[in-house]
Formats: C-alpha cells, structure tokens, sequence
C-alpha cells in the first residue's frame, strides 16, 4: 500500500469520526432537547454572569430567540455532519476524481463546524454574551477543543498527499 493511499484514508477515517461526532451531538439535541436548550437559554439571558450593567443590556429573555438560536446551532451541526458523511466516504474512494470531490465536501464540513464553535460559541456566546463569566453555563473550552480539532483537520486536508 502507498503512503498517498494511506495519508487519504487515515485522513478519511478521521473525517468520519468526526461526522459520527456531530450526528451523535444532533440526536443528543434533538432527543434531549431541554438539557441542552437550558445551555442556549442560560447563555443568551446572562443570568449567571457577573451582571455588571454595562453588559446585561445584550442578554435576551425570550423563548422565541432562545429557540431560534438553539435551532441555528442544531442545523449548523447537522450541515456539518451531511458534509463530513459524504466527504469522509469519498476520501476512502479509489477514483481521484472522486476523492477530489469528498476534499471539497470535508472542508466544508469543517468550515461549517469551525463557524460553529469559533462563531457561535467562542465569538457570540464566549465574548458578546459574556459566557466566559460563567461558572455554570460556560462552554468555552469544549468549543475551544473541537474548533482545534476541525482546524487540524482541515489544514491537513488543504496539504497535499
């Protein structure tokens, strides 16, 4: 076997565990929706930051945008997953054409994912809603972790084999 062979495959394999991860995470949503709805709604109100007034004008107290929020999350995970699943399939594909085209589906899987953990929760959640101010509610270092891992594996996917 070839080292270029083994390179896509590994790198495909990885793909997959990762689309695995995101399909885990949406039914975890999905079936448990209130666990994870109460991380969006605690986040979006504030209520367990430092309440210093100068910030608590951002947070949001309405079901309707904590549902919308939530839904946002949900479907940027499950295009990140459809990405990654047919992405990690295509890399394990013999026919370079067809490996060329799950590269192309991968990396936008993991941009998709990135957006979500490096916009949503980092950017959005971390910083204009002061979740880093929580000792509860604070999803910081879980998005850290997987905007790390896609970004691993999106720049190994951009390196040619």
């Amino acid at each position: 076997m070839n080292t270029r062979k083994i390179i896509l495959e590994t790198k495909g394999i990885l793909i997959l565990i990762l689309a695995l991860y995101f399909t885990l995470v949406v039914v975890g949503n999905l079936t448990d929706y209130g666990t994870n709805y109460a991380f969006v709604e605690h986040v979006l109100k504030m209520d367990t930051t430092f309440n210093s007034p100068n910030l608590m004008w951002r947070a949001i107290d309405s079901p309707v945008f904590h549902n919308l929020f939530y839904w946002i999350i949900i479907l940027t995970e499950i295009l990140a997953a459809t990405y990654l699943w047919f992405g990690g399939i295509k890399l394990l594909n013999k026919n370079n054409f067809i490996q060329t085209k799950g590269r192309k589906l991968a990396l936008k899987g993991l941009l998709a994912s990135m957006i979500l953990w490096f916009g949503y929760f980092i950017t959005i959640g971390g910083e204009w809603f002061a979740m880093w101010q929580s000792d509860t509610w604070n999803g910081l270092n879980p998005a850290f972790r997987m905007f790390v891992i896609s970004g691993i594996l999106f720049i190994s996917l951009l390196h040619k084999d």
